[in-house]
């Protein structure tokens, strides 16, 4: 012991007589100090600072993940059976390479895009999510009025938890629109179209891609049923994250806005009532039915999207429901380029799953998407504050996409063009992504 210790005294001898070779010593003046000494009070753990904290939509679902219940948390955090669809999805785009053009003015720049013939202050939207009052007892109204915001667009989902009445009127200066499943009772469903459009919404969502409800194991495993159930598992979970708990025993109860609530799974509850008999043919008939804005969510081959662009279709959203319905389906981002060859300029194609950074939406408008959609990160951030969470994740990323965007050398969105992204091959057997990416 007394050998090791006698060995680094003699290096740190060493080391102080070389520098005494190349620097003047001298003893510390307090008034040179006094300026390293400054100490902060101790914050309290409020909403506000704790969101603050947040630089990234993962740090968002780690605060999330700690004052949710498991059940509602994984909902939204989980996808069907593997879950390498969303894997794969999230890794398309951590395996690109952007390619920037120096020594461009990029003072100012630009993230307004116009599309479906209205004008938006970012190239995204909020997604359409179900259940989403179960996530934060604020929900679409949450979301709503922080896309109102933002001047992004919100869709409120058929299996919304709020009604499209509530929404529209929460925020009426926002560009609220509607997500339609297709139910076995059609008269049903067009009810729903009606009231959409009786609402002022002006964009109807097609989603087609849940004949059968995909098998999404943390549902079945966790017992998940919509509302959720108080049993001594939930009431374990419960104890930690006793805000959840508070406001969901003190507000309204979580039901389903457009229909009778159920009181099965949620599995179930896809299987009991989406179509599983919709073919092509019925675009047509609710292309006629519908006077507004179309665009067929839930695309996933060239083929199928140039079906959807004969039927009327004024956008498309490349989609595989954020990895939840079929394991292994295809990446969305892998798609685009072969779609724009394709459809050229015939209709808008719009994009989702796997996006969690500013920068994934700059890559995918740079490989031929018009739009993009957010559904997690705007989840994540629901969860970890409410109305505030869900502003944090939009300003998150406006940040993400400004910064991005400089140091590429565009202003616009308009100079975005493929030769700014470069997809990476990617490899076979790289094991699942770290936690939380």
């Amino acid at each position: 012991m007394w050998t090791i210790n006698r060995i680094g005294f003699q290096r740190f001898r060493d080391e102080w007589s070389l520098g005494m070779k190349n620097v003047k010593r001298q003893f510390p003046k307090v008034g040179e100090l006094a300026p390293l000494l400054r100490f902060t009070l101790p914050q309290f753990p409020t909403r506000k600072n704790r969101l603050a904290k947040a630089l990234t939509i993962w740090d968002l679902r780690l605060i999330a993940k700690r004052r949710t219940p498991k059940g509602p948390f994984d909902y939204t955090d989980g996808s069907a059976e593997s879950e390498v669809t969303l894997e794969r999805a999230r890794r398309s785009y951590l395996d690109l390479e952007f390619r920037p053009n120096i020594l461009h003015d990029v003072k100012n720049v630009d993230t307004s895009c116009e599309i479906l013939g209205e004008k938006f202050a970012m190239p995204f939207g909020i997604a359409p999510t179900g259940f989403t009052r179960m996530m934060h007892t604020e929900g679409e109204i949450a979301g709503a009025r922080a896309a109102e915001k933002f001047g992004i667009p919100f869709t409120l989902s058929t299996l919304g938890t709020t009604t499209i009445e509530d929404v529209v009127n929460s925020s009426p200066d926002g560009v609220n629109w509607f997500q339609l499943y297709m139910w076995k009772d059609r008269e049903a469903s067009m009810k729903l179209v009606k009231r959409a459009q009786d609402a002022g919404v002006k964009h109807l969502m097609l989603t087609v891609d849940v004949p059968a409800a995909g098998a999404r194991l943390r549902d079945a495993r966790n017992g998940l049923t919509v509302p959720p159930r108080l049993t001594i598992k939930t009431l374990l979970d419960a104890a930690p994250r006793p805000e959840w708990w508070v406001n969901f025993l003190t507000t309204p109860a979580i039901t389903f806005a457009s229909m009778k609530n159920w009181e099965g799974t949620v599995a179930e509850l896809l299987d009991f009532m989406f179509d599983p008999t919709m073919t092509f043919d019925d675009l047509e008939w609710i292309r006629e039915q519908w006077d507004g804005k179309l665009s067929i969510k839930g695309i996933q081959t060239v083929e199928d999207a140039k079906i959807a662009a004969k039927y009327g279709a004024d956008a498309i959203i490349l989609s595989n429901h954020g990895g939840r319905q079929l394991d292994r389906a295809p990446v969305p981002l892998h798609m685009l380029a072969e779609v724009k060859k394709e459809l050229k300029n015939d209709l808008e194609i719009h994009i989702d799953t796997g996006i969690m950074h500013g920068a994934d939406v700059l890559a995918a408008l740079a490989l031929g998407a018009d739009f993009a959609y957010i559904g997690r990160a705007y989840l994540y951030g629901l969860m970890a504050g409410g109305q505030e969470g869900v502003e944090r994740t939009l300003q998150i990323m406006q940040n993400e996409m400004i910064r991005t965007m400089k140091l590429l050398g565009v202003n616009s969105l308009k100079e975005l063009e493929p030769k700014h992204v470069r997809l990476l091959e990617t490899h076979a057997g790289l094991g699942r992504l770290p936690e939380g990416r």
